[in-house]
């Protein structure tokens, strides 16, 4: 895959560190990847799918409900495939519960500022990421339901990132392992549609796009968050890595592709420049005006009177100002974002003012622990928010009917293991962006 003109202006490259943007990964070692990574799904989570359709509709989901919130010995006989999953979402011995915490508290206190980071730099910036796409435009689950999937992402994320929310049965890590299993329902479903493109997009979510979009958590809502000028110091931004490194585990991405810091994540995000954000389509821009017309009433509500409308309307036109400002003016006019320069001076005093503030916050004593406090309320409330007005749900069971699909076998997948293999010609450094101005200070 010989990369265009096109495709180097397209991965957000303002989003890795300035030491990061040319780290190098060889031809070969994207080949090996693509290969095996493209073309493999999450062999635990998919079994447990396909014992789903050994019981009656709703026992398997509910014996997998007991084992997440009870534990799985207190199933009398629990089948080898329930037992094998959740033997394998045990901590890890590498989790470093000191780290945990610190990225607990440092996320935490990114606030709104974080939401804009969440919604506009992993969400609308993983659109560009076309093949992921593809399980949302083909069930209208997106456009549809832009809304009320922004909510269940964003109130996952809270949970997920709670003090103490990757412990056995806390509610992040029950959070994590029922998107775990949604994502396999979901690949189940894509895999025995006779329309899905196997030789175009690969294995529907496969652990490729499972490690992207893991990897690109802990990126945006550092890198966004210092857009408007927050500020981490090296040991915060290496504790927030092994977050999403345990977090990836839950997820059940494969070790091999899981981001141990910084430097490593850059690593990934390099090959998933050229391979995964190499040509985002029309669907990329369907899915990016879905989310645009879904945050204005996600951010301020969806009532009719006339402050609300015209708080939708500021709200809209700060945050595609601020999604402009991480992921790039080309990206911003392929995505279809307003280009209001008003808004993105205004937004450039607010980085400003907020960098000042991160310099007091530094030098007064209890000024971090106040903010770690603040800001999570701030992320809590609007999670529930969210999920009320837009009738979230976070257990997906809107999926459970997909289990009766069985995963596509290995004769179906080698059109997508083929095009892999043809992947021989890749540029040896991360591609170019459109770099972003970084806030004043």
């Amino acid at each position: 895959m010989r990369a265009t003109a096109h495709q180097e202006k397209v991965f957000p490259r303002s989003l890795l560190p300035p030491e990061a943007r040319t780290t190098a990964v060889t031809a070969d070692q994207r080949v090996a990847y693509a290969r095996r990574f493209t073309a493999l799904g999450d062999p635990p989570a998919d079994a447990v799918v396909e014992m789903f359709r050994r019981y009656p509709p709703g026992e398997g989901r509910a014996m997998f409900e007991q084992a997440l919130t009870r534990g799985i010995d207190t199933l009398a006989d629990p089948p080898p495939e329930l037992r094998a999953f959740f033997h394998g979402a045990e901590t890890p011995y590498w989790a470093d519960s000191a780290q945990l915490d610190l990225a607990a508290r440092v996320i935490g206190r990114t606030g709104a500022v974080g939401l804009a980071a969440l919604s506009m730099g992993a969400l609308l910036g993983g659109y560009l990421a076309h093949r992921v796409t593809k399980p949302l435009v083909i069930t209208g689950d997106l456009e549809r339901m832009a809304a009320r999937r922004t909510a269940e992402t964003t109130y996952w994320f809270v949970q997920v990132t709670r003090p103490g929310g990757l412990t056995p049965f806390a509610p992040g890590w029950t959070a994590t392992l029922r998107v775990r299993l949604m994502h396999a329902l979901v690949r189940a479903g894509m895999s025995r549609r006779p329309d899905w493109d196997w030789e175009a997009w690969d294995h529907p979510l496969n652990q490729s796009q499972m490690a992207g979009t893991n990897a690109l958590f802990a990126v945006a809502i550092l890198s966004g968050s210092e857009a408007l000028g927050l500020r981490f110091t090296a040991r915060e931004k290496a504790a927030v890595y092994h977050y999403w490194r345990v977090v990836g585990h839950l997820m059940g991405v494969d070790p091999e592709i899981l981001p141990t810091d910084e430097r490593d994540a850059a690593r990934l995000m390099s090959v998933q420049a050229v391979y995964e954000f190499d040509a985002p389509d029309s669907d990329s821009q369907r899915l990016a005006r879905a989310l645009l017309e879904a945050i204005g009433p996600l951010t301020v509500g969806d009532d009719d009177d006339l402050p609300h409308r015209l708080g939708r309307a500021a709200a809209t036109a700060i945050l595609c100002a601020y999604a402009r400002r991480i992921l790039g003016g080309e990206n911003g006019d392929f995505l279809g974002l307003p280009d209001n320069h008003l808004m993105q001076r205004i937004l450039g005093g607010v980085a400003t003012v907020v960098g000042g503030a991160e310099v007091l916050r530094c030098v007064l004593p209890g000024a971090t622990r106040l903010s770690e406090m603040c800001g999570r309320r701030s992320w809590v409330a609007a999670a529930q928010r969210m999920m009320r007005q837009h009738n979230g749900d976070s257990r997906y069971r809107r999926h459970d009917h997909l289990a009766g699909q069985p995963a596509a076998t290995t004769s179906v997948r080698h059109a997508a293991i083929e095009r892999a293999q043809r992947t021989t010609s890749v540029p040896q450094s991360l591609p170019r962006t459109a770099t972003t101005a970084r806030p004043s200070s």
